[in-house]
């Protein structure tokens, strides 16, 4: 059920309010009232293809953002048999924003390892909004580690503004944390699949994201910074700028699909995930059996070469004037 609106959704506040009023009124007696409801419904419908044919980068991040967007604990109750939740680093603490442990799919064993930022308020704030320190890292860190022992599949999921920025972060060593986890992922000698279900932000998000298929939501977002704190950076107003950032960062799954940097978009329920949580995860179901199917019919160790080529060949680019290009791929 929807809670919360968007400042570009309130056009269909009015009609869906209605729809439902309707909808309380006994049935039996004939008021017309189902023929009311068709035609507000088919109206419904034809402005929410409009909105969402044509959404701007910034609208895509609110999305990406929606307090209503399904989070990684309702797919993994959704998408898997079974989940034991493992805890803990083995060195400082367990961290709630990153959440693993062993799960069941389609019969096969897999790692899952996922960013949670909360359902609520309460868990919102228990879960540091979904920013992981260094213990969250390196908790991932371990449960890839013991993927790999046990040959089984990793599969994280993505959902985060990026790393905890405090100083006792950056005290226990984020930076390192996180390169840790970057190095250990590309040499990992299992198969990685990473889906980005909502928000991608920095290296927060890369740290458990070096996979081998990279999925993203249709309305998940991810970039190097926010489109706040590209404009704070660039127009030093984090809020006037905001909506140029979005669209010039290219941080939506279809800018990141045809520059290379991910496999595939999965296409969400019009309106966005949050609309019919159930068939996202259905989707997201079957895109995940696909991908695993493929890569575990891959030899380990052209795995490991195509991986390291797949993220050698992101960043291709231009340089105006210069007369030449490259790939990323070269020294």
């Amino acid at each position: 059920m929807v809670r919360h609106y968007l400042d570009f959704e309130k056009p269909l506040v009015e009609l869906e309010n209605e729809i439902e009023r309707l909808k309380r009124f006994p049935k039996g007696r004939d008021h017309g009232l189902e023929e009311q409801i068709r035609r507000l419904e088919e109206k419904l419908n034809r402005l929410r293809k409009e909105i969402f044919s044509n959404l701007t980068g910034w609208q895509i991040t609110q999305l990406a953002r929606h307090m209503d967007r399904p989070k990684a604990s309702f797919y993994i109750q959704e998408l898997f048999e079974s989940f034991i939740e493992l805890h803990g680093d083995r060195a400082y603490g367990d961290d709630p924003a990153i959440v693993g442990g062993l799960s069941m799919f389609n019969g096969r064993t897999l790692m899952v390892i996922a960013h949670q930022k909360g359902t609520d308020v309460r868990e919102m704030a228990y879960r540091n909004f979904g920013m992981p320190h260094p213990e969250g890292y390196r908790k991932a860190l371990r449960l890839m580690k013991m993927a790999e022992a046990f040959r089984k599949p990793v599969l994280t999921m993505i959902d985060t503004p990026g790393a905890f920025p405090g100083i006792g972060a950056e005290e226990r060593g984020q930076a390192e944390a996180i390169a840790r986890n970057l190095r250990t992922m590309a040499h990992l000698r299992v198969p990685i699949l990473t889906l980005v279900i909502g928000e991608g932000g920095s290296g927060g998000a890369l740290a458990i994201g070096m996979g081998d298929r990279i999925l993203m939501l249709e309305y998940a977002i991810y970039s190097v910074i926010s489109p706040e704190g590209c404009a704070a950076i660039l127009w030093k107003d984090g809020e006037k700028g905001k909506a140029i950032a979005a669209d010039s960062l290219k941080l939506t799954a279809r800018d990141l699909y045809q520059l290379g940097v991910i496999d595939e978009v999965i296409e969400e329920p019009l309106g966005g995930a949050h609309r019919d949580p159930k068939s996202m995860a259905l989707r997201l179901k079957e895109a995940i059996s696909r991908h695993l199917k493929e890569l575990e019919r891959i030899d380990i160790d052209q795995l490991l070469k195509d991986r390291y080529e797949k993220f050698r060949r992101i960043g291709a680019f231009i340089e105006e004037g210069m007369g030449w290009e490259t790939d990323g791929s070269k020294d």
